[in-house]
């Protein structure tokens, strides 16, 4: 399906005041997320152009901003040829490469988001673009206020519990300093939401927001996506490649379970933050970094230093301004606000008629314990949408086991409560492979159901192969 130009009588008739924006994407799975995006950040879509056919030249449209997907670096000059034009563009890519990011913001992208991203992460990135040219508008101190009493949101954050509004006031407090953050949670707690409603909410708005997830980098290429590296650094290494470090220069770098970073590798980044300063792989010369951090693991950092596996001084350097996120069992009825709020994006995304949960999946919803926090929710709202019909969700739709009780001790001779337990791999395999059946074999769209890179299910199941199962 090649994407064709939005006629008026699809995107409503242009609106002098708000943002016109031009989106070149050739899946229209991406466009239909773009789309939702930019009409979250106040913005309107002008027209839509696959960027197979697209020219170079006078292809702006009328429009103001561009969302551009980069594939790879040929179509870098696309990016190029738009900023020229004098559109603020916003570079996207699945790519996943540092380096494709650094060259888009040289050719005069202002800002790249990885893919998959969902319409409230695009959003977040295009809100304050679309507010630095509002005419006549006075502009804000911040791009994030905190909420009236009656607000379900804050950021990307959907709640108002008592837990909430308290985080709320802690981000608002932290995020003008320029000192380290430290955010500690559970898994799918939100913690890149929190690290990006900080840089949000900082000095640095205007400047790049990188995020590098330190799981899921092979321990060989850590220390290149970080810091970068320059030619013939290493066995492959073809050209100069700028780091994350780098890329954030003047905004914020989001090092996500930093506890996976090798010992060695934190050294040199206790040298960055005690003389702002960073080499990249293989050269000489030190380079400057204007970088503020946030950092984030759902495990104890202390634990962690205790046992070794994270150093006592780095610990220290980063562990300034710490943030808890509250598992979502402690958020009270935020639970049903997220889970409509989920309903509502992905029906639209979906081109499904729901709207409302019926009283017993809302039942369901509230006595389930949610281990994996608001990522599970969202994936079990997603999953009831893709496989479900009508304009209600029911109780059967959804794939949530009952309330459960204490484990029993199966009776009979040699049973234990250890025979039911599976490896761990095990039932992740079984999560991966239901989202990939559930969006038909697409493993991108499952990916960002999972809120995971489409190459990390790669990797792992090459890893499952070799295990033979």
């Amino acid at each position: 399906m090649t994407p064709q130009p939005l006629t008026p009588d699809a995107v409503g008739m242009v609106s002098p005041t708000r943002a016109q924006v031009l989106l070149i994407d050739g899946d229209p799975a991406a466009l239909r997320v773009a789309t939702t995006a930019v009409a979250n950040a106040g913005g309107e879509v002008a027209t839509t152009i696959d960027p197979m056919t697209v020219k170079r030249a006078g292809c702006a449209h009328g429009a103001a901003f561009a969302v551009v997907d980069v594939p790879n670096r040929e179509a870098l000059e696309l990016v190029e040829a738009l900023v020229e034009q004098g559109l603020v563009v916003v570079a996207t890519s699945g790519a996943g490469s540092v380096a494709l990011a650094v060259e888009a913001m040289r050719r005069g992208a202002v800002d790249f988001v990885l893919k998959p991203y969902s319409p409230d992460a695009l959003a977040r990135r295009l809100a304050p673009r679309f507010a630095e040219r509002a005419p006549a508008a006075p502009k804000p101190t911040r791009v994030l206020a905190q909420p009236a009493p009656d607000a379900l949101d804050f950021g990307g954050f959907v709640g108002r519990s008592a837990p909430m509004r308290a985080l709320y006031a802690e981000i608002e407090r932290i995020a003008p300093s320029r000192a380290p953050v430290f955010v500690t949670g559970e898994s799918g707690s939100g913690k890149e939401l929190c690290a990006e409603a900080v840089h949000a909410l900082s000095g640095r708005a205007q400047k790049p927001f990188v995020a590098l997830n330190c799981g899921a980098i092979p321990r060989e290429l850590m220390e290149s996506e970080v810091f970068g590296h320059v030619r013939g650094a290493f066995t492959g290494a073809s050209d100069d490649r700028a780091g994350a470090v780098e890329a954030a220069q003047g905004g914020t770098l989001f090092l996500d379970e930093i506890g996976e970073m090798e010992l060695a590798l934190q050294a040199k980044l206790l040298r960055v933050l005690q003389t702002g300063e960073f080499r990249r792989v293989g050269e000489a010369r030190a380079r400057n970094a204007d970088i503020r951090i946030v950092c984030a693991t759902h495990r104890d950092p202390a634990t962690e230093v205790a046992a070794g596996r994270f150093r006592q001084d780095l610990y220290y350097r980063l562990h300034v301004l710490p943030i808890r996120l509250p598992p979502l069992r402690e958020r009270g009825e935020d639970i049903t606000a997220l889970a409509q709020a989920f309903l509502r994006r992905f029906a639209d995304e979906e081109g499904r008629s729901f709207r409302r949960f019926s009283d017993g999946a809302l039942e369901r919803i509230r006595a389930h314990d949610w281990p994996g926090n608001v990522r599970e929710l969202q994936n079990v709202v997603r999953r009831a949408v893709v496989l479900g019909d009508g304009d209600e969700v029911t109780a059967d739709m959804l794939p949530l086991a009952a309330p459960a009780a204490s484990p029993a001790v199966p009776s009979g001779a040699g049973g234990s409560v250890s025979d039911a337990i599976e490896p761990f791999w095990l039932q992740e395999r079984r999560i991966i492979e239901t989202a990939v059946a559930a969006f038909g074999g697409n493993t991108a769209r499952a990916a960002a159901a999972l809120e995971i890179s489409p190459s990390t299910i790669y990797r792992k199941r090459e890893r499952w192969a070799e295990l033979g199962a």
